[in-house]
């Protein structure tokens, strides 16, 4: 049985002087599987997102950029929590109304559901939530870990390209959404984030097997210089709705990041050492 109560979650921080690293993995940090991922950016300050609950999804909410606050409130009692760390996030579970507030100048609220959307989860309706009496247990659905038939060895930096995302507009800020297979092809079983980074520093430096990633610069602006083994090519990303997505087998790097600017990865396997390739003349002799 998952925690019925909303409660604040310490992530994994790996310190870098280059830039920190937070990252989430579906049915481990967090109680549930990835389904959903959206992102609220561009909102005034001053503004109140949200004011709804859900009857069957999961969330998990992060400040991955500056701070608001998340209000979660169960029928008779009122929470408040402050979100001010990029390591730190908040699960609500399902029958919670909630909104966020007090948004901080260039904030950034990442979020990741346990479901795709469907309004027919949403009560917008606060009288009519407080008649919805919640489940009393929450059933994590199994998430398959088939691999995508792609052959890595024969990937070129052709095969990467830069996917405009959709922007759901609001005068209170603005939303960006991924689901699970929609837009791009995989699911997302782990997302990680690259913070604190010092203007014109570099990360990254290596290549996967298997794995294929979502590149976005939920912050600020980075350059992703992808290369084959023979052919490079430089993407310049400065837009939080527009993803760069990664097939195995190219190694890349990340370049020429802007001051306080956040680099979003949604990727399509739970961390595993051995999908890596990390010196550029083991990656060539995988190529070959």
């Amino acid at each position: 049985m998952i925690n019925l109560k909303p409660e604040i979650i310490q992530l994994p921080k790996i310190t870098d002087s280059r830039g920190n690293l937070t990252f989430i993995e579906g049915g481990n940090h967090i109680p549930f599987d990835i389904k959903r991922v959206y992102w609220i950016y561009d909102v005034p300050g001053g503004e109140t997102r949200g004011g709804h609950a859900f009857k069957e999804q999961d969330e998990f909410v992060i400040a991955i950029s500056g701070s608001f606050d998340v209000v979660v409130d169960d029928g008779e009692n009122v929470e408040r929590f402050h979100l001010n760390r990029s390591y730190m996030g908040l699960h609500v579970p399902p029958g919670k109304w909630r909104y966020m507030d007090n948004f901080s100048t260039n904030s950034i609220a990442l979020v990741l559901a346990s479901t795709p959307y469907a309004e027919d989860d949403y009560i917008r309706d606060y009288e009519l939530f407080k008649q919805y009496t919640p489940a009393k247990t929450t059933i994590i659905a199994a998430q398959s870990t088939e691999k995508l038939a792609f052959n890595a060895q024969l990937s070129t930096v052709d095969d990467c390209c830069v996917v405009t995302l959709d922007i759901n507009h609001r005068d209170k800020g603005n939303i960006t959404v991924i689901e699970n297979n929609v837009i791009i092809p995989f699911a997302t079983e782990r997302v990680y984030y690259l913070y604190d980074v010092p203007g014109g520093e570099e990360r990254g430096g290596h290549a996967h097997k298997d794995l294929n990633q979502l590149i976005i610069a939920a912050g600020g602006s980075f350059d992703v210089e992808l290369n084959d083994g023979k052919n490079t090519k430089t993407i310049t990303l400065n837009r939080p709705y527009n993803g760069l997505l990664i097939k195995p087998g190219i190694w890349r790097e990340i370049k020429n990041f802007s001051s306080g600017s956040t680099c979003l990865v949604l990727a399509s396997h739970k961390y595993d050492e051995n999908d890596y390739l990390r010196e550029y003349k083991d990656y060539l002799k995988f190529k070959k």
